[in-house]
């Protein structure tokens, strides 16, 4: 299967159940960028919309730039309010923009299925001089026992499993590789996530790697995930330590 097809028949439980993103992360990369009103954003694999929606509530264009189209038409759905939304079909490696013709390229949840060469190089296409790259992640925190309990869980029933964020924050080479000199801001921000369990489950069956209801693993996924809630749940709730992880520079 290829990479844009990761998360096709799970756009809606991902819209439902992916978390946004800190304020206090939105008013950074306003702040670092020197972002105005009206200026352009390319959020590229743009998903259903999650990070883009909060760009535009802070006034700014946004071209959704997604491959696959279960996640583009529900963003297509769900910000068609916004008349300075665009979605464009089209991958990281080759986005159709114009050259330099954007004020930040961003990127939530998604540089770690990219072509990392050649998007390093459409960036460098479509962005104005001296514009950023913003990479960001919402990650778990792999210290916390209920995390690790999580990933033993996906390593015995998800065959796809490489690690949450397919990885990303074991290879950190990939940042020095992609940004100019090596050079970038890195900053974090604490953005723990509070779950029912529903909420719980949604959170883990939106992943590109949770099994489909249709697979063999599926309710073994189901069980175990739900056994681990009922122990650590309390009044019906279970809180996930999660970082939002930022990498800014040029490229």
């Amino acid at each position: 299967m290829k990479t844009t097809e990761n998360f096709t028949e799970k756009a809606d439980i991902y819209a439902k159940y992916r978390p946004h993103y800190p304020i206090k992360y939105i008013n950074y990369l306003f702040s670092a960028n020197k972002l105005k009103e009206d200026q352009i954003v390319a959020d590229i694999g743009s998903g259903t919309g999650i990070f883009s929606l909060q760009m535009l509530e802070k006034g700014l264009n946004v071209m959704g730039v997604e491959p696959n189209d279960d996640m583009r038409k529900l963003a297509e759905q769900s910000l068609k309010r916004f008349s300075r939304y665009t979605s464009i079909k089209a991958t990281a490696e080759n986005t159709t923009l114009e050259g330099e013709s954007i004020d930040l390229v961003t990127v939530a949840q998604a540089f770690h299925w990219f072509d990392k060469k050649a998007f390093k190089i459409e960036s460098q296409r479509i962005l104005k001089q001296k514009a950023n790259v913003a990479l960001v992640w919402n990650s778990r925190d792999l210290t916390n026992p209920i995390i690790k309990e999580i990933a033993e869980i996906c390593q015995k029933t998800c065959p796809n499993f490489k690690g949450f964020s397919g990885g990303m924050e074991e290879s950190p080479e990939m940042f020095n590789c992609f940004f100019k000199e090596g050079k970038y801001e890195f900053k974090k921000y604490q953005n723990d996530l509070k779950y029912d369990y529903e909420g719980f489950l949604g959170r883990n069956l939106s992943a590109s790697y949770a099994p489909k209801e249709n697979d063999k693993e599926y309710k073994r996924f189901v069980f175990l995930l739900s056994e681990l809630f009922e122990r650590y749940s309390e009044n019906g709730n279970i809180v996930l330590q999660n970082i939002t992880r930022s990498y800014l520079g040029n490229v």
